[in-house]
């Protein structure tokens, strides 16, 4: 009976300062600046695709009446306002990236500060998934051969 009731306590023990560790590894400064470190690094290789998407996309604006002939179906005012609010996506996204990495103290010791850049970064983070599909979903059909 007695190991019982010291395993218990041990087990609870162990809960405790198990649960506290974490809490604590999520207020460290270091643990969060790793964090935003890590989504910034898989966000950041896009930028090259954006760019690519935003030449091409100037391409296409630039030879909106070749489209046309080809598909003469082609509404050139509505394809030109999708692409030219494309191409401002994309440069937002790259821009705000830029400023991102240009405002980040990576070595802050100030939790409250990381924590803001972790959600900072995060919601980047949104941003390019929606911009990535959006120019999937604009460009698809000028890049696919019948």
């Amino acid at each position: 009976m007695k190991k019982s009731i010291m395993g218990a306590t041990a087990l609870s023990l162990l809960a405790i300062t198990s649960c506290q560790n974490i809490k604590d590894q999520k207020n460290d400064p270091q643990v969060l600046s790793a964090k935003a470190i890590e989504i910034h690094d898989l966000i950041m290789p896009q930028i090259s695709t954006f760019d690519k998407h935003t030449v091409f996309v100037d391409s296409l604006l630039g030879s909106l009446s070749v489209l046309k002939k080809a598909n003469p179906s082609l509404d050139t005012n509505a394809t030109r306002q999708e692409l030219t609010t494309l191409k401002s996506d994309l440069e937002s996204a790259t821009d705000d990236m830029m400023t991102w990495m240009k405002e980040y103290t990576p070595d802050s010791t100030n939790a409250d500060y990381q924590k803001a850049e972790v959600d900072r970064i995060t919601q980047l983070q949104s941003k390019f998934e929606k911009v990535s599909k959006d120019a999937d979903r604009v460009l698809t059909p000028y890049t696919t051969k019948p």
